[in-house]
């Protein structure tokens, strides 16, 4: 413990706690301070002015990174006939109809991101309660109920990143990883931030981007002034 405590300490040193930095020097400082064994995911949490509770105020939408996610996503897809070999052509890890419900219903959930074609939401509408609250629920506003097998395959293993506000109104996803140039991580935070504000839902009023930090797996939380992110804060 005392070890963990050193790090923490050592990760903390010289970060100012209260002050708002700029997006490139809370990237730099995010990366001088990121001393896991492993690559760290960067990750961006926004507070924003919505109680999603109301209809009107939620935030949900997707965002293809410029710069990837640095992880491996697997992706299931639900589809039969050509639109399964076509899945499979596009590099999805899991295909399938009734035998990937029935899986998936004993409890075996081996993936990251599942697509469906539209035909098959029938079957998969059985699934809500169990992909629902594990935000892997296939929805045709975010691009994951579709035809174009192909297309959404190749954007969820390309960097295709699914966002939902929670109850306390804060949004959150990895936006890539502290082995990332600088201006790499910098560039998929400005794209994520950016469909965020264009994600806007017409019942926010007032400030919409209240406070936005970074951190990484194992690093400090480091506050970023959201004008530098190019976000409109009201």
């Amino acid at each position: 413990m005392a070890k963990i405590g050193k790090r923490i300490r050592a990760a903390r040193e010289g970060l100012d706690r209260v002050k708002l930095y700029g997006l490139e020097e809370a990237v730099e400082l995010l990366k001088s301070r990121a001393s896991a064994k492993f690559d760290e995911t960067v990750e961006i949490a926004m507070n924003l002015g919505v109680d999603p509770r109301h209809a009107d105020q939620m935030v949900r939408g997707v965002v293809n990174l410029p710069n990837g996610t640095g992880r491996d996503v697997r992706v299931a897809v639900f589809a039969r006939g050509d639109k399964a070999d076509e899945a499979r052509a596009a590099g999805a890890d899991i295909v399938g109809a009734e035998d990937l419900v029935e899986q998936i219903q004993g409890g075996t959930i081996d993936f990251d991101r599942a697509i469906a074609t539209p035909d098959m939401m029938a079957l998969v509408g059985r699934l809500g309660k169990i992909l629902g609250p594990r935000g892997l629920m296939p929805n045709p506003r975010v691009g994951t109920v579709t035809p174009d097998v192909t297309a959404a395959v190749k954007a969820s293993k390309g960097g295709a990143v699914e966002f939902r506000v929670e109850k306390a109104g804060i949004v959150h996803a990895g936006v890539g990883k502290v082995s990332f140039g600088a201006d790499a991580i910098a560039e998929n935070i400005r794209a994520f931030a950016d469909a965020v504000n264009k994600a806007k839902p017409s019942g926010a009023k007032g400030n919409y981007v209240k406070r936005v930090a970074l951190t990484s797996t194992m690093g400090p939380g480091v506050k970023v002034d959201p004008s530098t992110l190019a976000v409109a804060s009201a």
